[in-house]
């Protein structure tokens, strides 16, 4: 048998490696088959999986836009069916199911790249979840578009294929206190004392983390940091830490919890009559509808910001029309998370179409020159800074008002005023 000579045998090898890809980019660009495959992974069951299948519906609202035609949504992607750069290619969103487990969302994201040979991801609401799907994204050499998940620590790691629509938590935590010093200067609120709530996840850790750090900055307003309370993210009761926050006796409680965490606290907060002037919660359960309907009227006075109410409906046409779409599969109406996630669909779809590939590098550039028009946010736009954060915050502070999520602050985007202190629960 005649030898290859080492010259042959080198070239050989090279080929085998260039065509074996070396696991970077395998979302074979541009061979679409008239169909873009973009994974999105969600907390489809376990813990969040009430918050998650409405996230589902934002994205399958998306989807619709784009695939349809829908000239009368001040949309660039729903004038024409499919995206019109590629053909008229349709987008199908592959979702999975992280089921609120960070290792789940890692295999998970591999699976959609390799097996299922995606262009993109978007995901994942808990920000546990997105932190290792989106280094899985990193070492594949593909786009990551997080919509609603909100820990700054995400943004910070130095990642090239990552980008956020939703404000993270250092940003919220500044609105925070501004809404604070607004409250006690035009109310005479006398708001001082602070208190933290917080899960014990990347996500709870994260906010804590930016209420200290924050709070420096503040400390000529008066603002002092009175009490921390973690909590474990398996939680069953939480006499323990509400007997904590009631000795500290905050004028303000801010809280990073989810829904169920959230409804538990409340009921407990009633029942051994802790009554603070405010609480203002993080992206997270506050902002879920679900907790207006789980607490009735005690769910009235909390506030926390949020990228929709639909006390905004009548000022956002665009907001509107879509909420109808998104309402007609969810039977409810669309909120400030389902929103954002809403917005990664339309972004990463419409960084593809403008890119006029599925080329991983043609998408990130797009990603990250790109202003991309959102009507559906009071700020209008969505640009991502060097770091892959949303430079525009589209949140508002709102507050529940008679079961509705008003807008409460800035003065320019406000439904209606503020109530600056809690009444007594038995004065409800």
């Amino acid at each position: 048998m005649r030898k290859i000579g080492p010259v042959l045998l080198v070239l050989v090898l090279v080929l085998t490696t260039a065509l074996s890809g070396c696991g970077q980019n395998q979302s074979q660009p541009d061979k679409t088959d008239g169909v873009i495959k973009i994974g999105a992974i969600l907390p489809l069951t376990g813990p969040a999986s009430a918050t998650g299948v409405k996230l589902k519906y934002a994205i399958e609202t998306a989807q619709e836009l784009i695939n349809g035609e829908h000239p009368e949504i001040d949309l660039e992607l729903a004038k024409t069916a499919g995206l019109p750069n590629l053909k008229g290619a349709k987008v199908e969103f592959i979702f999975a199911d992280h089921q609120a487990n960070p290792e789940v969302a890692k295999s998970e994201a591999e699976r959609l790249i390799q097996n299922e040979k995606v262009a993109a991801l978007i995901g994942c609401y808990h920000s546990s979840a997105t932190k290792p799907a989106s280094q899985v994204a990193e070492r594949f050499g593909i786009p990551f578009v997080a919509g609603s998940s909100s820990s700054a620590a995400l943004t910070e790691r130095g990642l090239k294929w990552f980008t956020r629509i939703a404000p993270h938590d250092g940003m919220e935590t500044k609105l925070f206190f501004d809404y604070l010093k607004y409250l006690n200067e035009k109310y005479n609120a006398g708001i001082r004392k602070i208190a933290v709530v917080y899960i014990d996840n990347e996500y709870g850790v994260h906010a804590f983390q930016m209420v200290e750090k924050e709070i420096q900055n503040y400390k000529a307003d008066g603002f002092e940091l009175v009490a921390d309370v973690k909590y474990p993210a398996n939680v069953s009761n939480v006499d323990t830490e509400v007997q904590k926050i009631k000795a500290a006796a905050p004028d303000a409680i801010f809280h990073a919890s989810y829904i169920g965490d959230m409804t538990m606290f409340v009921k407990k907060y009633k029942e051994m009559n802790v009554v603070p002037k405010v609480v203002l919660s993080y992206c997270g359960g506050y902002q879920d509808p679900q907790f207006v309907k789980n607490l009735g009227k005690d769910a009235d006075y909390f506030a926390g910001p949020n990228a929709t109410t639909s006390a905004l409906f009548e000022k956002m046409p665009v907001l509107a029309k879509i909420n109808e779409i998104y309402k007609a599969k969810a039977g409810v109406d669309i909120d400030g998370p389902t929103l954002e996630d809403f917005a990664s669909a339309m972004v990463i779809a419409e960084a593809i179409n403008r890119a006029g590939s599925t080329d991983p590098a043609k998408v990130l550039e797009v990603l990250k020159n790109h202003e991309f028009a959102a009507p559906y946010f009071v700020s209008g736009k969505i640009k991502f800074g060097e770091d892959g954060q949303n430079v525009y915050s589209a949140s508002v502070m709102t507050q529940i008002q008679n079961g509705v999520y008003e807008a409460v602050w800035p003065e320019t985007s406000q439904t209606k005023e503020p109530i600056p202190a809690f009444p007594a629960w038995d004065k409800r």
